[in-house]
């Protein structure tokens, strides 16, 4: 049921935030209807507003709605759709869905339920490798339930990878380096990690292998048609990785020459023709420091990072899935593909790194990139509600030049420009990591991020001054005096106080005088009532105005170090207390979910559990107290 050209009529996208309306923007350029889906909780996100058409396919939560099979099939018959893209996550990588969109008479654009069912799967993939020739870590393949795979975790050593068989992108996963990483033991760390796959995949299954802490995790990009044909886009990098999933990804890798290259890409063509695989996909390597790499599996779907490969690359990706999905030869060979220059994609998670990673939730009272130079591939809009039940993940900038020297320059701009109030984000981890030495380096590798201490970027205090001065031109300024005021950049408070004198304006900023600023030509800065942007030359800043943060509900989040709270929004897992239970400090008390990611709530010191202000299956609100500890008799 495709067109002349081989493509489909109209496309319902099977997803939701920045990759849907990724894929849409493909289909509006090739003149490809489009259907949204959505939830409850998206009925104005802006995905559905970009769509030729939009379908409501449940409640909020996940499992109601964009898992939700029947729903989406329904959605493509009442809508006319004649094609299915399912982006990544969710049901991207799931067989039984691609076979049912067949069944219904639609085109599946994605690899052949057969291919996803033998590569999807982290066991028979591994399998496949072996019998491809391709060398893999040691592992356990066999799963006979939690205490028989935790005996064999200990029968074989730490450190250890316990990853979901189904499925991908970090969910269902532990890593278990020393005793410390399962502190209740290894059979809890095997049941959480089986909770969090059954969750998340619907299938509970895990696979264990000997962890490689000091390996690049390197990744080759495939694309085959179901004429038999199959290329690959060369290698991104995707190192610097924080709960197991990725943070920052660039091609090519700093660490693969030309030669390593040639034998990746060799090695990923080869596992994925043994599968008959059609479409795009990503086989994922770990590289080690002595030059050898190891198979870790295929991701069956177009990954989140594929946006640097085509900035190397000049495709869309998105396109060739289209046209492979109808039937067409793939219009370039290996050898065609040119790589240029450098690329660098970054991540932009609603999240505070300082406390874990805890996600952030809110409304956005202003989501803005005013970095006109970069690509901006983004889910939500200002006025936005960031809820607890997706990936926290809001937007990712992708920069490209000719050297990886200037695209680490132009990366740290982008970030930069970015203005996003009313969550916390990991802005200001991200342009950390991109000025560390050791990233600059490129010597990080898949356990950096969890070592290292990163330093505190310096403040831009030339360009604090002249928001400052700014905001006193526009009317802020009092006749004699002092003016004060507050920012933020990257949630990082900044205070800068500028005073008029014979040569300009004065600014002290941090507690240090810098010289006059003159807003001239090469400085200019607008004001607005949420902050001010600086600009001098290519550069830009935001800078926010400080609000007092919520500590939820008007409490302290410090009273009482004997409360445990919850730190977001979510759903409670499993309580592992109950009154009267003698507890120690470290102990897990509860395990809530947020986010798709499981969290450990601990005892923030010894005691004994007074109250217990919840139970298992139960939604609670950010703050709210969980847990009640009373000192030991």
């Amino acid at each position: 049921m495709s067109g002349a050209d081989g493509l489909p009529r109209c496309v319902l996208v099977a997803n939701r935030g920045e990759i849907a309306s990724r894929i849409m923007r493909t289909c509006r350029r090739l003149g490809v209807g489009t259907v949204a889906v959505y939830s409850d909780a998206d009925r104005s996100a802006p995905h559905v507003a970009y769509a030729d058409r939009a379908v409501r396919i449940g409640a909020a939560a996940a499992a109601d709605s964009y898992l939700h099979i029947p729903a989406l099939l329904e959605a493509a018959r009442s809508s006319g759709a004649d094609a299915v893209h399912p982006g990544y996550g969710f049901l991207s990588e799931r067989a039984d869905f691609a076979q049912a969109v067949v069944d219904a008479g639609l085109t599946w654009i994605g690899p052949p339920a057969s291919a996803i069912e033998e590569l999807g799967d982290k066991v028979s993939a591994r399998r496949l490798a072996i019998a491809s020739g391709v060398p893999v870590a040691e592992g356990v393949e066999e799963d006979e339930g939690d205490a028989a795979l935790s005996s064999a975790i200990e029968e074989m050593g730490l450190p250890v990878m316990i990853k979901a068989a189904a499925g991908g992108g970090g969910r269902g996963m532990r890593l278990l380096r020393t005793s410390d990483d399962a502190p209740d033991g290894i059979e809890a760390a095997v049941a959480g990690a089986r909770r969090e796959a059954q969750a998340a995949f619907g299938d509970g299954r895990l696979l264990v292998e000997r962890a490689m802490s000091e390996g690049k995790h390197v990744e080759v990009q495939v694309l085959f048609d179901e004429h038999g044909n199959g290329v690959h886009l060369g290698e991104r990098d995707c190192s610097v990785q924080r709960r197991r999933q990725k943070v920052i990804e660039e091609s090519p890798s700093p660490a693969v020459s030309d030669v390593m290259r040639e034998e990746l890409g060799r090695a990923a063509l080869d596992v994925c023709r043994a599968a008959g695989y059609v479409g795009a996909g990503t086989v994922e390597f770990m590289l080690m420091p002595d030059g050898a790499f190891m198979f870790l599996e295929v991701n069956t779907r177009l990954q989140v990072e594929h946006p640097v490969t085509e900035m190397l690359t000049g495709l869309d990706l998105v396109e060739l899935q289209l046209r492979v999905a109808g039937g067409d030869t793939l219009p370039v060979t290996t050898d065609d593909i040119t790589s240029n220059g450098h690329a660098i994609e970054t991540r932009i998670y609603a999240e505070d790194p300082s406390r874990g990673y805890v996600p952030s939730t809110g409304r956005l009272r202003w989501f803005e990139a005013l970095d006109g130079r970069a690509r901006h591939d983004v889910g939500p809009a200002t006025g936005d509600l960031v809820t607890a039940h997706y990936d926290p993940m809001l937007a990712k900038t992708i920069v490209h030049a000719e050297t990886r020297g200037e695209a680490l320059d132009r990366a740290t701009e982008a970030l930069d420009a970015w203005a996003i109030d009313g969550v916390t984000t990991n802005l200001g981890q991200l342009a950390s990591i991109l000025e560390s030495e050791d990233f600059r380096a490129g010597s990080v590798d898949i356990g950096w991020l969890d070592r290292v201490e990163l330093q505190q970027r310096e403040p831009p205090a030339a360009a604090l001054a002249a928001a400052a001065v700014a905001e006193a031109q526009a009317g802020a300024w009092r006749s004699s005096g002092e003016l004060a005021r507050k920012y933020l950049l990257h949630g990082r408070p900044l205070e800068v106080r500028v005073s008029r004198t014979t040569d300009g304006w004065s600014a002290v900023v941090d507690g240090v005088e810098h010289d006059p600023v003159d807003l001239g030509r090469d400085w200019t800065a607008d004001v607005s009532p949420r902050g001010v942007v600086v600009r001098h030359n290519d550069q830009r800043w935001v800078f926010l105005r400080e609000r007092r943060r919520r500590t939820g509900a008007g409490r302290s989040r410090t009273a009482g170090a004997n409360v445990v709270r919850a730190p977001m929004p979510g759903t409670m897992i499993e309580v592992l207390v109950a009154v009267g239970d003698e507890v120690e400090a470290g102990q897990t008390l509860a395990v809530m979910e947020a986010m798709k990611i499981e969290h450990l709530l601990s005892a923030p010191n010894a005691g004994v559990v007074k109250m217990v202000h919840t139970s298992a299956g139960a939604s609670v609100d950010e703050d709210a107290v969980l847990i009640e500890l009373g000192a030991t008799s």
